[in-house]
């Protein structure tokens, strides 16, 4: 059995996360029992949830635990099989953590599903057609329903999420305006992704007002429907901008993920614009994913969602890549690559 590379929580962030709080180790694999499967993972997935489960506070899902492999989805293939249903060589996707291989007891329903890569990357079942794509689809159908001439907007427009979203928003035939990082994010939403509009956080500074005005625009009929993933002053400036009846999908709050409060600026708007506003999660919503998984795929294959990746190098790559993407350092879906 192969030597495996892991990278655990070793402590938990005390406000920003830093490499500190992570370790890296070799242990051996163990051998397989009846029903184990043995996956070789070619692609770790970076997510920004992953911030918020190394804290110890209360929330959705229990607490990374110390000491134990990072959370995270893998792709990889199969390399050795004690399961009827798992051959040498199967593509699959599952949650391996943050490691090089994995031992699953694929008895147990939802851990491992095989994937077709015919026309669609292996990776971007990390991607545009897996956990950040579905909630990108979930979000826009089952919270904002849109309907065609809708505008909606989208912070984090360039990351796995956004651009999902953008693709699924104008195939519904939406006008779709991006919030977005730096010039070279925004190009890449018009030029790329679809963009009707993309608009440079950047450039404002933290100014709410700015922003708003900005928003005001681009999004000179109101906006109908926004996809959250960030929170904070952007939230603020939206909410300035949002349409009698409007829908808010919230979906993140990477501003506050090192444990500061963020004190929403506008609460009155919610009640003026009659705005319906609900946070999701989609591991709760599994029932989804196959409708969501088909369409993404479609658009993929037809060249209507083409997303970017950054990939890191190797397992030891994942702690300062993870930093990173926190930071928005990474223009589309964060990887590793670790073969």
């Amino acid at each position: 059995m192969p030597r495996n590379t892991q990278i655990l929580l070793a402590s938990r962030p005390q406000g920003e996360a830093t490499v500190d709080n992570f370790q890296l180790v070799v242990t051996e694999t163990p051998p397989l029992q009846e029903g184990q499967v043995l996956v070789r993972h070619h692609y770790l997935s970076l997510d920004p949830y992953m911030r918020g489960r190394m804290n110890a506070g209360k929330s959705y899902a229990p607490p990374q635990p110390l000491g134990e492999v990072m959370i995270g989805a893998t792709v990889g293939e199969v390399v050795e099989s004690r399961h009827p249903d798992y051959a040498v060589g199967d593509q699959v996707v599952g949650m391996g953590g943050w490691q090089e291989y994995s031992v699953v007891d694929a008895r147990q329903p939802g851990v491992l599903r095989k994937v077709d890569t015919r026309q669609v990357p292996l990776s971007y079942y990390l991607g545009a057609v897996g956990m950040p794509g579905v909630t990108a689809w979930y979000g826009l159908v089952k919270i904002i329903a849109p309907k065609a001439g809708d505008t909606l907007v989208v912070s984090a427009a360039t990351g796995a999420v956004g651009s999902a979203f953008a693709a699924l928003a104008k195939a519904r035939g939406c006008r779709v305006v991006g919030i977005a990082g730096g010039s070279e994010k925004c190009r890449y939403a018009l030029d790329e992704l679809g963009f009707d509009a993309c608009i440079d956080y950047k450039l404002h500074q933290g100014d709410t007002q700015s922003l708003a005005r900005a928003l005001q625009q681009d999004c000179p009929q109101g906006i109908d429907g926004y996809f959250e993933n960030v929170g904070g002053w952007i939230m603020d400036a939206v909410m300035l901008r949002m349409n009698a009846f409007s829908r808010m999908a919230l979906c993140g709050m990477i501003a506050g993920y090192d444990g500061q409060p963020l004190p929403m600026r506008y609460p009155a708007l919610i009640l003026t614009q009659r705005m319906r506003i609900e946070g999701f999660i989609v591991s709760e919503h599994m029932d989804v994913w196959p409708q969501a998984l088909q369409e993404l795929a479609g658009l993929v294959a037809s060249g209507k969602l083409r997303p970017r990746e950054t990939v890191a190098q190797g397992i030891a790559a994942a702690p300062e890549a993870f930093l990173g993407m926190l930071k928005g350092k990474n223009l589309g879906k964060q990887l590793v690559k670790l073969v």
